[in-house]
């Protein structure tokens, strides 16, 4: 994938990322009391540049419904809050679908 297009796939996938995620933490928000809890959860990420890894945090921050704590360099980990801990894996999957691939075509490295 060239780096141009990476970069507009991330743009149109984080616009929708944040569309659908807008809606489904709407529907958290309005069950109430019935609200599931929310959960601090670790995510591995790929080789990438401190500035890639940054840029995913800050993807997955503007997304509602999830928010990254923290960057974890050296064990190349995101802490993240997620609002609904009954969907931690989706939300993952989700993350490493939409924005991991595309930010490291655009500032991958060749280290692990």
């Amino acid at each position: 994938m060239t780096r141009p297009n990476a970069a507009a796939l991330l743009a149109l996938r984080f616009l929708w990322a944040v569309f659908t995620s807008g809606i489904q933490t709407a529907r958290v928000i309005a069950r109430g009391r019935r609200r599931p809890p929310a959960a601090l959860v670790r995510m591995r990420f790929a080789p990438m540049s401190a500035t890639g890894a940054a840029l995913l945090g800050c993807l997955v921050t503007l997304t509602p419904g999830t928010t990254t704590i923290d960057v974890d360099m050296e064990r190349r980990e995101l802490l993240l809050h997620v609002l609904d801990s009954s969907e931690v894996e989706d939300a993952i999957a989700s993350i490493r679908e939409h924005f991991e691939r595309c930010v490291v075509a655009l500032f991958g490295t060749e280290t692990s």
